[in-house]
């Protein structure tokens, strides 16, 4: 195998094993699943470069999230191992794939609706400005979407809670960003 092959096989193998990398803050889901992990390649000197976009600047997990991706990358003996913070196009919930939602419905937390913001695909520079919707979300539990919000900011700061008028359940609501 040539040496460009290796390190296809290496980041392919990269992504495997982030795949399994809890978000601390949600571990139903993976770091993957919430679209941080933004890319994977080998650089230069051999060494493992993984772009992270976290949720939000000031989201306090983003420190545990890099030792978590780097530690993992490392116990899989695909050392040594970069991270890069990468905030601009900053993260959107459009990111979240569509098992990553289907997760944080099953764990209890509401998932967003798609923004369509389409960052990712902005040349560099480029600004959207996304209006999020304002329709209620489903509960987690029942499904109804007869819900109302009970606080801006629920269990992190990425996420409000609400409350079903039908089950009468609280629940978290990953804010659309």
């Amino acid at each position: 195998m040539n040496s460009t092959a290796q390190a296809g096989a290496r980041a392919g193998r990269a992504w495997q094993v982030l795949a399994g990398v809890p978000d601390p803050e949600i571990p139903a889901v993976s770091v993957c699943e919430l679209g941080i992990v933004r890319d994977v390649s080998e650089g230069e000197d051999g060494a493992l470069q993984v772009v992270l976009t976290p949720t939000y600047s000031g989201c306090p997990a983003t420190e545990m999230i890099e030792r978590d991706v780097r530690q993992a990358l490392l116990d899989a003996g695909l050392g040594p191992v970069r991270t890069e913070l990468r905030r601009a196009p900053a993260w959107t919930t459009d990111w979240i794939s569509e098992d990553g939602r289907r997760k944080l419905r099953e764990y209890g937390i509401a998932p967003p609706p798609a923004c369509a913001a389409a960052q990712a695909a902005l040349p560099a520079g480029g600004e959207v400005f996304v209006l999020p919707r304002r329709d209620a979300p489903a509960c987690p539990r029942c499904g109804s979407t007869h819900t109302a919000q009970i606080a801006g900011f629920g269990s992190t700061p990425c996420k409000a809670l609400w409350r079903c008028l039908d089950c009468a359940e609280p629940f978290d609501y990953f804010k659309p960003f």
